[in-house]
């Protein structure tokens, strides 16, 4: 069986991710073959694109990074950043797409998964649904163009977010910005259907259960509005409420200089109107990453050798300096996104 499967049916161009044993982890060929598909749908007889997955524990739990670990141990930094190329570019192309994108985010829905699933203009979530961007954990910056949505989340969530990793569930989702409804997931089937079927993008106004999220915002706004990641180290440090000793922990846990960088690209794009900002914010993190940042040794840490312990290039969030944080972010000049392909 295809790692997917891309065809038309009914009044909708149909993309379904077909790895369920691997979570339907996103290939660099996966990548190429939903491009292929949305550029040979422009201009076909359909009104909406029904982007959904295989299996129920996730919709996409992000890139299948192996192989650039694999590459960059061979000191080969370009597979890497052709792979992030080419996957940015379908990111903005999901996020302009001149026909309605509708998505179904059960499970996992992490890193990649982002960038396909929540760029669309419906994106619906269900009971199982857990959303979250990782990247910090193996040394990245939040991307996929994510984090223009943690710019954009309610007051300083998008800092949270990005730093600790949190995972949200539907209600969380939808109030940071990332899911636009929910829907039980009994009820997806027919909602497929009907969609196939019609064409039209149903309108859903079912409330998610409860979330965790909105009732941390005042705790969040107070300790994530620091200058530096040090200040918000300091600040999470003088309380003993649950909600910043849980922050500190992933604080600590995460690459401190991916956690810089992260928050630097989110207060930057606080004022971005499009996705192609994002996008190059990030690109100058990843395109250097391999070579010069935390990469290789946080996909060592939590997927090669899966020994959880992580030797970061910097042994404290304190040791990140500014210029650290401009070095990675510096423009990249020739090398920089090329948009002039796009439509």
């Amino acid at each position: 069986m295809s790692d997917i499967s891309t065809r038309i049916e009914g009044r909708a161009g149909r993309i379904t991710l077909q790895r369920p044993k691997a979570l339907n982890a996103l290939t660099y060929d996966m990548v190429l073959a939903i491009e292929a598909a949305l550029d040979n749908w422009r201009d076909a007889d359909i009104d909406l694109i029904l982007l959904d997955a295989e299996g129920d524990r996730a919709f996409c739990s992000g890139g299948d990074i192996a192989d650039m670990y694999a590459s960059g141990q061979k000191g080969d930094f370009e597979y890497g950043r052709q792979f992030w190329r080419d996957e940015y570019r379908l990111n903005a192309k999901i996020f302009e797409y001149p026909k309605p994108v509708v998505s179904f985010l059960q499970g996992f829905t992490m890193g990649g998964g982002v960038g396909v699933g929540c760029h669309g203009s419906l994106r619906i979530v269900g009971d199982s649904s857990q959303i979250a961007m990782p990247e910090c954990g193996i040394g990245l910056v939040p991307d996929v163009g994510g984090s223009l949505m943690l710019a954009l989340a309610p007051g300083r969530t998008g800092e949270y977010l990005g730093m600790t990793a949190t995972r949200m569930g539907a209600a969380d989702a939808i109030f940071a910005g990332f899911a636009d409804a929910y829907a039980p997931e009994d009820d997806w089937p027919a909602l497929k259907a009907q969609m196939i079927e019609t064409g039209i993008v149903p309108v859903l106004d079912t409330p998610a259960p409860s979330g965790t999220l909105e009732p941390l915002l005042p705790q969040i706004d107070r300790h994530f509005a620091g200058e530096t990641l040090g200040d918000i180290l300091r600040s999470l440090s003088t309380d003993d409420s649950e909600f910043a000793r849980g922050a500190l922990r992933a604080l600590n846990r995460n690459a401190p200089l991916a956690m810089a960088c992260a928050m630097t690209i989110t207060r930057r794009l606080r004022s971005a109107n499009s996705v192609r900002q994002a996008l190059d914010q990030e690109f100058r993190y990843t395109y250097r990453a391999v070579a010069q940042g935390d990469f290789i040794e946080g996909i060592r840490a939590a997927i090669i050798d899966r020994d959880r312990t992580p030797k970061w290039a910097h042994d404290t969030p304190d040791a990140v300096t500014d210029m650290d944080v401009a070095h990675m972010l510096m423009p990249l000049g020739d090398a920089a996104l090329n948009w002039k392909e796009m439509p």
